[in-house]
């Protein structure tokens, strides 16, 4: 079997300030491996502030053993230390930006690649793409909140953070018994607004392979009280799925509730 070699690429400052704060590593390798692939490169860049660092214990520790995580995830870590500027007025401005970092190393090492995974929603990094492309690379983008419409378009495939099972952790009702395993989160491939009902299209994660399923659903199950929130495919809602004994334990979508457009 042809392996397809993989390098994952990561701008964590624009990942964490774009909605995906705690994302999972561990998940991300998963599915960079999964599959016919093989994951080569894995690299992180992140911003550390170093002069924070030396005075600030706390933060000292929350940033070093955040990196340990990433390590242990097989990541290489490329910091980009923050710097300060003060203009005529006195006042301090603050920039980390690992972009340059991330497009250079992307280039060198896309020659040993069959696959890239760019987790961004910079559309600074359109140019990074083709470029990867013309280098006879299949590239990948994923992204959570704002992500740049030209960057999806550039891309081989674009996929919301979102919807890979496990990726950012799902916070279930806090007054309820149900596991974080219990819910899921997709988009609406189907909707009968005058009947009330439609299916929700979902991934599951089954050794590094992203499988689509469908689920039916019902406004009755919904925390929403409107019902045009469901004929936009691009919003994404959270869900349990469970076994409707009122309906010879057919499979649906149960507490309903919407994060966001894709």
């Amino acid at each position: 079997m042809i392996m397809l070699k993989t390098g994952i690429y990561v701008d964590a400052e624009n990942i964490k300030m774009s909605g995906g704060y705690g994302m999972r590593y561990d998940v991300l390798v998963e599915l960079a491996g999964g599959g016919d692939c093989v994951l080569l490169r894995a690299n992180c860049y992140l911003a550390e502030d170093r002069e924070r660092t030396k005075r600030d214990s706390e933060y000292r520790h929350k940033v070093y053993t955040y990196h340990n995580i990433l390590r242990q995830c097989g990541f290489k870590i490329i910091k980009k230390y923050v710097r300060r500027f003060r203009d005529e007025d006195g006042n301090v401005t603050t920039k980390a930006n690992a972009d340059m970092d991330l497009a250079i190393d992307a280039l060198l090492q896309a020659r040993n690649l069959d696959r890239i995974i760019l987790l961004t929603g910079d559309g600074d990094f359109i140019r990074l793409v083709i470029a990867l492309q013309n280098m006879g690379c299949r590239v990948e983008v994923i992204g959570f909140h704002n992500v740049s419409h030209e960057l999806r378009e550039a891309a081989d495939s674009f996929l919301s953070g979102f919807l890979i099972p496990g990726l950012l952790p799902i916070q279930g009702p806090g007054n309820g018994p149900h596991r974080e395993e219990d819910w899921h989160r997709g988009t609406v491939v189907n909707f009968y607004p005058d009947r009330g009902f439609g299916f929700f299209r979902f991934f599951r994660l089954d050794r590094g392979v992203l499988k689509p399923d469908t689920v039916f659903f019902h406004l009755s199950r919904s925390t929403l009280d409107a019902d045009h929130h469901f004929q936009n495919p691009n919003h994404i809602f959270e869900f349990r799925i469970v076994n409707n004994p009122g309906n010879d334990n057919r499979s649906e979508a149960w507490d309903i509730r919407m994060i966001r457009e894709s």
